[in-house]
């Protein structure tokens, strides 16, 4: 059989995956559902192309790099842009099938867990939410044990023969990224060489601020929807969600902007 837009997309499976659980079907959930699917597929897409951008930035290709952090920046704009959709649903609307999530919660997302791991966000409380021999914890503990974004973008600036701190190229990448002052004045003095690779450091603060920008608008959606409520899944909602923001995942590109 030859292959059409529908076996191609494998249609009849997606189309058969939103499943509300028994019981009768509240109008908004179908949307709650969908929302929700393509934030995984959206996930799934980014973890797909910042891995890619780590082998560009440790082959040092310039070009491509910038290529495709464009990509995921667009990708970025799109999951903010669906939290619009989301707000059309009232509280009301909302609570109307919220019992039925149980214990699900977008806490859970094991792929959210693994993008804040490649860019940084590194912490063995996220690997052990999930239970032991998972495959999840699997693939999160994986993520935890793996150099992050910055990490190759620091060994791509010493490839470009920038003095990057050695200590700083064979750090712990199970550690958060911390600020460091030699780098940061390696950092000024690439911006004022007008290299290229100034460019990458550019569109990677556009990549953290639309991280930043998404989790912002995810804790207003939340606090409109639910207000100061606990989450489903036994999480302090949009208390917990409020910690997570204004965070950077890379503070050296941001610490330099007084001093440019």
């Amino acid at each position: 059989m030859s292959v059409t837009y529908s076996s191609y997309l494998k249609l009849d499976e997606l189309l058969s995956l939103q499943q509300p659980r028994d019981g009768a079907l509240e109008h908004d959930e179908t949307l709650f559902i969908i929302i929700h699917q393509v934030y995984e597929l959206w996930f799934k897409e980014l973890l797909h192309e910042l891995d890619y951008l780590v082998g560009l930035l440790r082959a040092n290709q310039t070009p491509r790099a910038l290529h495709t952090l464009k990509r995921v920046l667009t990708i970025l704009k799109v999951l903010v842009a669906q939290i619009d959709i989301l707000e059309t649903m009232t509280p009301l609307e909302f609570l109307a099938f919220r019992d039925r999530l149980e214990s699900g919660s977008g806490f859970q997302s094991f792929q959210f867990r693994e993008l804040e791991a490649l860019l940084g966000v590194k912490s063995r409380a996220a690997v052990e939410r999930y239970p032991a021999g998972s495959a999840h914890r699997a693939r999160v503990e994986a993520r935890f044990g793996q150099p992050t974004l910055w990490d190759a973008f620091l060994r791509y600036l010493a490839a470009n023969e920038c003095p990057v701190p050695e200590a700083l190229l064979h750090r712990d990448v199970t550690r958060p990224i911390e600020p460091d002052r030699a780098l940061q004045e390696v950092l000024i003095a690439l911006y004022r060489s007008g290299s290229a690779a100034a460019s990458v450091c550019e569109r990677l603060v556009d990549l953290d601020e639309g991280f930043q920008e998404w989790r912002y608008r995810h804790v207003k959606m939340v606090q409109r929807t639910i207000g100061t409520k606990a989450g489903t899944g036994g999480s302090a909602g949009a208390d917990y969600l409020v910690t997570t923001i204004n965070k950077p995942a890379f503070p050296d590109l941001w610490a330099i902007r007084t001093e440019m």
